[in-house]
């Protein structure tokens, strides 16, 4: 996050000096002298460029309140753009005024530089001349549309209504996939199997992939041991491999093409993945490092496995799901002891009796400290050799009933061979199993729509429930967080442009440049088959900041036109317009152009954050574009509306 913080502040250093040297430009070249240009030319934006930073500031400020992975990755975006930001306010309102004061000659004002023999001067001649023409056909468009405004009006709902229904089609997970330059083999085999024929099994796998990774950098193999180890019959294989520029296939798709060459192994169970950093955020709620997990909650066993294999054999065969398994291994082999209690009853013993004496035979009973010496040992009798006794001659032993006879256990008892299980797994008081999976080839929205269908033909008994955990948990939770931060940030936008504007009204009219912001979100999403994930919403909270700031250059300097020049509404709304026209572009193109690199995921580990980028490059494209035509337009029906002003 803090190279994204980086690259966005990099971009948005520069936005507030280029608007007071663009408004010294225009008043130098309106005949005003240097000195006085650079003054007046400062004073005129002071407001605007306080009100755009502090409204880019604010939206950082929910970010105190955050928790969890959003809070964590968030917090670091916001110290590096804040104090870029602080950085360049400061700059914008000292520096920059007194070096166009001291720098800017009379020959250099002005839009339209004298061609020089210089390429760079043609260059900038050229240039000149192109936003030129671009100001000449905005005049234009703009006068067209404040002449037909209920036509400019429709065609943004209808573009903006349009792309809502866009959204569905919109993947959805906790975070983008990266290549994090890793693939990630767990090997699994019938429970007791000895380490000798594990350590075999496992050589032939390694051998498999030696010849299917030419990729590979280095193979690292561990068998039974392990802080996650279940015995000696799992093991673990990680292939770390070279950089992504020295290779042409990603971790997916070795990860892919590895699971199809190791899954006909016989007597072993392989799941194939690549590399994911984040599931050291998971734990310490979770042994399982999967994307998809599906709880079962209830308390019978017996019914818990039946619909564990239902719901196993029903998701293995959704699209994108592979490397199904359950958190519930093989019971071990037990012998119930079932005591009869009216045979008991009739021979005079009752449970506890049984219950001890078992008890004393099996594991032992403390019958009293022995001391010597100052040193106290406990007491402890059992049978000799218990672990070795068979059933029959456990059965065979016998108890004292309450008249002090002695009855033969097997006359009151009777045993079942059953499985137990190795190991009861309980989240929230509830017992529960896992159903875990990886994915590939789509995100998790999709297949959770999909695997949410298939769980509508299982019926589920009473008093159990399923419930989806892992990443969609962590990514609900994260969301449930951002969406109220993106809320906060609404209200203190607008409460800081209502201070700095000492109306109500004005702000409001700014803020209709946010759902416009929607537009390219959702298209740019759309059309680089992005998700939306942590960082894409992060970039959406951002983009509540930073888009306001062209609204509030285009209404703060109609106001200074109609409050000091005393213009008509309309007058005042072109001018304001057209003056602002190229601050408002230059502010746009740079943090979209410091943003491009990011967003386009160069480097190791680079898809990590492109969707933040992606998200504020097309927001501020869309927002940019339709704001210089419709923020005109509502703050025209706003001071008709006020005034009875004729707005044509």
């Amino acid at each position: 996050m803090t190279l994204g913080g980086l690259a966005l502040g990099v971009g948005m250093l520069v936005d507030n000096a280029i608007v007071v040297i663009e408004n010294i430009y225009r008043l130098r070249g309106s005949g005003m002298g240097l000195y006085e240009a650079a003054i007046h030319g400062s004073e005129e934006v002071t407001a605007a460029i306080i009100a755009g930073t502090l409204t880019t500031l604010v939206v950082f400020i929910p970010t105190i309140f955050m928790r969890g992975m959003s809070g964590v990755m968030f917090k670091q975006l916001a110290y590096v753009v804040s104090f870029s930001l602080f950085c360049s306010l400061a700059v914008a309102l000292t520096i920059v005024p007194m070096l166009s004061a001291k720098f800017l000659h009379p020959e250099n004002a002005g839009h339209n530089t004298p061609p020089k023999k210089s390429l760079i001067q043609r260059a900038f001649t050229f240039s000149s001349r192109m936003v030129t023409m671009i100001e000449d056909d905005y005049r234009q468009l703009l006068r067209f549309s404040l002449n037909h405004w209920k036509l400019a009006v429709a065609s943004t709902l209808t573009l903006l209504i349009g792309t809502l229904a866009i959204i569905p089609l919109l993947g959805v997970e906790l975070m983008p996939s990266a290549d994090e330059g890793e693939v990630r083999v767990n090997i699994e085999m019938e429970i007791g199997t000895r380490l000798k024929v594990a350590d075999q099994k496992v050589k032939i796998i390694e051998s498999i992939i030696k010849d299917a990774v030419p990729e590979a950098k280095n193979i690292s193999t561990s068998i039974g041991g392990g802080w996650r180890s279940r015995g000696s019959h799992s093991g673990r294989i990680r292939i770390s491999l070279v950089p992504i520029a020295e290779r042409m296939r990603s971790s997916d798709a070795i990860a892919a093409d590895l699971r199809g060459k190791l899954e006909n192994i016989p007597g072993v169970k392989i799941r194939t993945r690549a590399g994911q950093g984040l599931f050291i955020l998971r734990m310490g709620s979770s042994d399982n490092e999967e994307k998809l997990q599906i709880e079962i909650r209830g308390h019978d066993l017996a019914t818990a496995d039946i619909l564990m294999e239902q719901i196993q054999g029903a998701i293995k065969h959704v699209e994108g799901i592979t490397d199904v398994q359950v958190s519930r291994e093989e019971g071990s082999p037990e012998e119930l002891v079932m005591i009869d209690r009216l045979k008991a009853a009739d021979m005079k013993c009752n449970v506890s009796q049984i219950a001890d004496t078992l008890q004393t035979v099996l594991s032992g009973t403390g019958a009293g400290n022995y001391r010597e010496a100052g040193d106290e040992y406990r007491i402890l009798v059992k049978l000799g050799d218990a672990q070795g006794i068979g059933i029959d001659e456990l059965l065979d032993l016998s108890v004292v009933n309450s008249d002090g006879e002695s009855v033969i256990l097997r006359n009151m008892v009777h045993t079942k061979t059953h499985q137990g299980p190795t190991r009861i797994e309980r989240k929230n008081q509830e017992r529960m199993v896992v159903v875990s999976a990886n994915i590939s080839g789509k995100d998790l929205g999709s297949i959770l729509h999909d695997v949410r269908e298939k769980l509508k033909s299982i019926p589920l008994p009473q008093d159990f429930s399923i419930h989806f955990a892992g990443d969609y948990e962590e990514q609900q939770k994260a969301f449930r967080e951002l969406l109220l931060s993106f809320l906060l940030a609404i209200i203190l936008v607008y409460m800081v442009m209502a201070c700095q504007f000492e109306s109500l009204r004005d702000p409001f009219v700014v803020m209709f440049s946010v759902p416009l912001a929607v537009i390219g979100v959702v298209l740019i999403l759309f059309l680089t088959n992005t998700t939306f994930n942590i960082q894409a919403f992060i970039g959406c909270i951002m983009l509540a900041g930073i888009v306001v700031n062209n609204a509030i250059l285009l209404v703060d300097h109609t106001n200074l036109l109609r409050r000091r020049e005393k213009l008509p509404l309309k007058r005042a709304i072109e001018a304001a317009c057209q003056h602002r026209l190229r601050p408002v572009l230059m502010t746009a193109a740079t943090p979209i152009l410091g943003l491009v690199p990011l967003a386009i995921g160069i480097g190791e580990g680079g898809e990590a954050q492109a969707p933040m980028a992606r998200v504020v490059i097309g927001g501020l494209l869309s927002s940019t574009l339709i704001t210089l035509i419709l923020i005109p337009i509502i703050y025209a029906l706003f001071e008709r509306w006020k005034s009875n002003e004729r707005m044509l």
